[in-house]
């Protein structure tokens, strides 16, 4: 809801047009930008815009065949463009498994955005995924949470992978489905072990309707006892809506796996977030469900 204030904020300021005779963007505080995030940056001066870079010359990755450097994609930045009355925040971090947590946590207490998450290689060693984020407002304020974000991208740098747990086998599955509908206020099937809960979108597709039927849908899988149980699937939402879910998803304990598109030209633009966690059923569908009202496919 911060990041949204920010933008309908600056949105009705351009609206409503110049207030002054002039109408170019201040300059960027570059020094302060430094300051706060903690990395030293480029400007380019055709655009004014200001570049901070973290190299993650921590990490010894390798893919097969070759060895990969900060030069190659292994460069955590934000980019700061100036704009009428404020700036604009783009980023890409590249984060290890353990890190994806603690990074997208603070990213989102910190009132940026974040749009995507993903990977960029294949085969990698270490695995890496890459998280990008944006934000809109205050200069300073941008460069504060960037700041936060890259010192959390420092603080977590030696995380290791979350040792394994006890092992849930669908096989076993006793959990009651009824205590899950009771929280979704939706009803799914049985099969194989794993209750299954598919709630379809819609969107058009070069002007054809498409929807649950062809992959657009949100849907909870769920696995192993009422006290015990490991729960993962896809939420497909409007661009309006991520925010929200991310937030809901968090703050039940459950994990952001991807954030990205799985078509190109539909209208509205679905994205696609792939989720999963493990804890008590009810808890894991109440956290679900906080996700499922932050988005329109909650009054279907």
């Amino acid at each position: 809801m911060k990041f949204q204030r920010i933008v309908l904020g600056l949105a009705a300021a351009l609206a409503a047009g110049p207030t002054s005779a002039s109408a170019a963007p201040a300059p960027l505080d570059t020094a302060r930008i430094e300051t706060s995030t903690g990395a030293h940056g480029q400007l380019d001066p055709a655009s004014g815009v200001f570049k901070v870079a973290l190299p993650r010359s921590d990490l010894a990755v390798r893919v097969p065949g070759a060895k990969l450097t900060p030069a190659l994609g292994l460069t955590s930045w934000a980019a700061f463009q100036p704009i009428e009355g404020g700036a604009l925040v783009m980023g890409d971090l590249v984060l290890t498994e353990a890190q994806v947590e603690p990074v997208l946590d603070a990213a989102l207490g910190a009132g940026l955005a974040v749009t995507a998450l993903h990977e960029h290689f294949l085969s990698e060693s270490p695995p890496l995924r890459f998280m990008h984020v944006e934000g809109m407002g205050d200069p300073a304020v941008l460069a504060a949470g960037v700041g936060k974000v890259f010192a959390t991208l420092r603080r977590t740098a030696g995380a290791q992978p979350e040792a394994p747990r006890e092992e849930i086998d669908p096989g076993r599955t006793t959990l009651d489905p009824k205590k899950i509908d009771a929280v979704l206020g939706r009803s799914g099937a049985l099969q194989d072990g794993v209750y299954k809960i598919v709630i379809g979108r819609e969107t058009r597709m070069h002007g054809v309707p498409v929807g649950g039927a062809m992959g657009v849908n949100t849907w909870a899988a769920f696995a192993g006892s009422d006290e015990h149980a490991v729960v993962d699937g896809d939420f497909a939402m409007l661009e309006s809506e991520l925010q929200g879910v991310l937030k809901a998803l968090r703050a039940a304990g459950i994990q952001v796996v991807a954030i990205h598109q799985h078509m190109t030209g539909e209208e509205p633009r679905i994205l696609f977030l792939h989720y999963w966690g493990i804890g008590p059923t009810r808890d894991l569908a109440r956290g679900l469900r906080a996700a499922l009202d932050r988005t329109a496919a909650a009054a279907h």
